[in-house]
């Protein structure tokens, strides 16, 4: 009896451990086409909204690459740095109805972020309804 009490109590520890992970860290993005590592966002909340930064830049050819195709205040910024995730809010178990940016094309899209597991995030951006738009799965980065 009292193992199986145990085993139920550490099941539910497990569970709450996982349903508390959050979204708040660094991750090393993954190019969904080439499999390729690419850099390393940092995301932060700040005011009750989500935020991801570039904070690293792992492909060495492209370390000192600037936006060229940003408009506005952000044109020929250097990418490292750089906000590429705005305004997420959390919406039960997603994070939406904020921005992603891709800086190789310019392009803002409409995003919602979610955990699959406590160290693999999913990130959905697209242009009109989720359908249309694209997926990545970045990893978490262990200090």
């Amino acid at each position: 009896m009292k193992n199986w009490i145990l085993t139920i109590g550490v099941f539910f520890l497990t569970l709450g451990t996982i349903h508390s992970q959050s979204v708040i860290g660094k991750w090393k993005t993954i190019d969904d086409e080439t499999g390729e590592a690419k850099s390393i966002v940092e995301i932060y909340e700040k005011s009750g909204k989500v935020y991801g930064k570039v904070v690293e830049i792992l492909r060495a050819d492209h370390k000192k690459d600037v936006c060229v195709k940003c408009e506005g205040a952000d044109k020929n910024k250097p990418i490292l740095g750089l906000n590429i995730i705005n305004g997420l809010k959390k919406d039960g178990d997603e994070y939406s109805g904020g921005t992603i940016f891709d800086p190789t094309n310019g392009k803002k899209y409409k995003c919602y972020i979610t955990l699959e597991s406590a160290d693999k995030l999913k990130l959905r951006g697209y242009v009109g309804i989720s359908i249309m738009g694209r997926t990545q799965y970045w990893t978490r980065v262990k200090n």
